[in-house]
């Protein structure tokens, strides 16, 4: 394997890993709807502002997530929509493992 290709596939974990916490994912569900300042979307998710906003930068660096000032508020939306498409795939595919796994238990 070449070093594009494996530099390709680190690049591709990093943005992965960056949406692979439940946290992470709730803050990407809740701006699917457009632009939220971080105070709403601390309490969306119930968990302290610190603490979300450390699930935000890291989103941030990874390049999910844009962000602007407004005054003093910090406003937050999807730099990269397409991201939930890649969830919806997810979803897809826990479904169709609780699918399978339910057909394995039916079999006699």
């Amino acid at each position: 394997m070449n070093n594009d290709i494996q530099r390709l596939y680190r690049l591709q974990a990093q943005v992965i890993q960056a949406a692979g916490h439940p946290i992470r994912l709730a803050i990407i569900d809740f701006l699917k709807d457009g632009e939220q300042c971080v105070c709403d979307i601390a309490e969306h998710v119930g968990a302290q502002r610190s603490n979300v906003s450390r699930h935000l930068s890291m989103m941030l660096k990874a390049g999910i997530l844009e962000h602007r000032k407004d005054g003093l508020r910090a406003m937050y939306s999807l730099r990269t929509p397409c991201i939930l498409k890649f969830l919806g795939c997810v979803t897809q595919v826990l479904s169709e493992r609780v699918e399978n796994e339910s057909m394995a238990l039916r079999q006699p």
